[in-house]
């Protein structure tokens, strides 16, 4: 008896009893189906992230006040007082800092815009000049902020294109003055359009310099939230921000308080907890496929005692046992597979769904999940068909005919 005659009799039995083929596969089915769709959701996400930071500038460097240290919880907490940041550091790091090619300081906060009878809530940054370079910046209409606009604390703005829209409408915006927390400023510039970023809308925010920021959220007050810098090439980030490291520790009497991180390893720290959460969940949806070829093993020991008198049968007209262990064998590889190839056809047609619902989110099958899922699928189907099928093998024929 060849292969394919095997796979023929083994589709041709499951075909018999088509209800309680599928339920025994339904296990497969789940767990196949669990793990191409979480490895491809977690790759999925793992993008999504990287798209996110690649659209806010590259090589870029966060500097912040207070040494951040982990704690065992996982929780970033200061260590210890410490200095703030001003104006002041962030001039040194232009002055001194080797490897950058622009440094700025920022504030951030939330405020009220109107523009007269039209009121709105939005972000509001105040920054300098060199966020445009930093942070890959450009504007429709008008210019960003100037190097001028901060040495005079000049009253103007730039605003997103979403804000720009609800304020002024189909209207001209650009040397309009609107009101931000009750201060007056002009627009001089609207954004281009980038959309959201983390959760944060960069369409509705507006930008103003540096000092009317500082004066609108700290009261005039030389402190600045973070600091902003952007490493001339990827190979220049270590050597960057080992020279920021060493002018801030020397304007702070040398002590390190503050906390010095780059863009890519925020990357690869959300990249580390997405794998270590994937693998977690892909060895959950594991289980599924544990419990299906258990029901396989289970269904297949009830099909060898339904069938005894035909294996009885089969022996007496010349049929060895490795012929009936293969045929066994078969049907409960053939349960299995099927259940494989049902489950990524349901992952496939899911991430079609998911990718029309969400289009932002680049759901795909990679081919890799879907060779593993099936392999594991057929395994599972060999390893939970073998005592079956050595059963049915040692059936004795004159006893299997015998059988009621």
């Amino acid at each position: 008896m060849n292969i394919l005659e095997c796979i023929w009799m083994a589709l041709t039995s499951l075909s018999e009893n088509k209800v309680r083929s599928f339920l025994t596969t339904l296990g497969v089915i789940i767990g196949v189906m669990s793990v191409i769709l979480l490895v491809s959701l977690g790759e999925a996400a793992q993008a999504y992230i990287e798209n996110q930071f690649s659209g806010m500038g590259s090589n870029v460097i966060i500097i912040t006040p207070g040494k951040q240290e982990t704690t065992s919880s996982m929780i970033a907490v200061s260590a210890g007082s410490f200095r703030k940041l001003t104006t002041d550091n962030v001039a040194e790091l232009r002055r001194k800092a080797r490897g950058i090619k622009a440094v700025t300081g920022n504030v951030i906060g939330t405020g009220q815009v109107r523009y007269r009878n039209v009121e709105r809530n939005c972000i509001v940054l105040g920054t300098e000049e060199g966020m445009a370079v930093i942070r890959d910046v450009h504007t429709t209409q008008g210019r960003f902020i100037s190097t001028q606009d901060v040495e005079k604390n000049n009253r103007v703005c730039v605003i997103g294109v979403k804000l720009k829209n609800d304020l002024f409408g189909s209207g001209q915006a650009m040397f309009q003055r609107i009101s931000i927390n009750r201060s007056k400023h002009v627009v001089v510039g609207v954004l281009e359009e980038r959309g959201q970023m983390l959760g944060i809308d960069l369409d509705d925010l507006v930008v103003i310099p540096l000092p009317s920021g500082q004066q609108m959220f700290y009261g005039g007050e030389d402190t600045v939230f973070e600091i902003n810098a952007a490493a001339r090439t990827a190979e220049d980030i270590p050597m960057a921000q080992e020279s920021i490291r060493k002018v801030l520790m020397a304007a702070h009497d040398n002590n390190e308080d503050f906390t010095i991180i780059n863009q890519d390893a925020i990357v690869d720290s959300f990249g580390k907890i997405l794998s270590a959460l994937r693998l977690m969940l892909v060895g959950i949806a594991a289980i599924s496929l544990l419990v299906g070829g258990i029901g396989i093993m289970n269904i297949m020991l009830v099909s060898v005692r339904e069938r005894t008198r035909e294996v009885g049968i089969r022996k007496s007209v010349g049929a060895t046992r490795s012929d009936i262990a293969i045929q066994f064998l078969i049907e409960a590889v053939t349960l299995s597979v099927c259940g494989g190839l049902i489950g990524v056809g349901i992952a496939w047609a899911t991430t079609v769904i998911l990718g029309m619902i969400y289009p932002t989110v680049p759901v795909i099958i990679s081919m890799w999940s879907v060779l593993t899922a099936f392999i594991f699928s057929l395994v599972t189907g060999v390893f939970f068909g073998v005592y079956p099928a050595t059963k049915a093998s040692s059936v004795d024929p004159v006893e299997a005919l015998r059988y009621e």
